[in-house]
């Protein structure tokens, strides 16, 4: 489904070399899929910060609160097929959910040309941040649309 997702959508925008692992990084702090008709369709997962996430550190700007007391959402894609049955909103209400019983504010950084993605965040209530440039690689600089879940 990944791979069908980034067909359509280029989501990932760099196609991990080991795409299982990029699912399932080993310091996740959660991971759900959605199944319909006994099929995946749709990933989210739930990490602490990062030293190159810069959505954590512009939500502690914003508010003053630890970089540390943030969870970052990641891994969000939707199989195009289920699309429009609300499965983004279901994995997002649900890691939101688990960071904040974590005690933990949910952000999250998507790329400025995934439009629906920013459209989904927006119509959820989450606070765009600011949208920056953030260095990928030596050679390779994206802008990025930074995210705060609703207070």
């Amino acid at each position: 489904m990944l791979a069908e997702v980034r067909s359509g959508d280029g989501y990932p925008v760099d196609w991990p070399e080991r795409p299982a692992d990029w699912l399932a990084s080993p310091s996740q702090l959660a991971a759900w899929v959605v199944e319909l008709d006994g099929r995946i369709v749709g990933h989210l997962a739930l990490s602490p910060a990062g030293e190159d996430d810069v959505a954590p550190g512009l939500w502690s700007g914003r508010t003053g609160g630890a970089v540390d007391g943030v969870a970052v959402v990641s891994r969000l894609f939707v199989s195009p097929a289920a699309r429009g049955h609300g499965i983004g909103a279901l994995l997002m209400a649900r890691a939101t959910r688990e960071a904040r019983e974590r005690g933990l504010h949910p952000v999250l950084d998507v790329v400025c040309s995934d439009i629906a993605a920013a459209a989904l965040y927006e119509r959820l209530g989450w606070t765009l941040l600011a949208a920056v440039d953030q260095r990928w690689s030596r050679d390779r600089t994206v802008t990025v649309r930074c995210y705060a879940a609703p207070a």
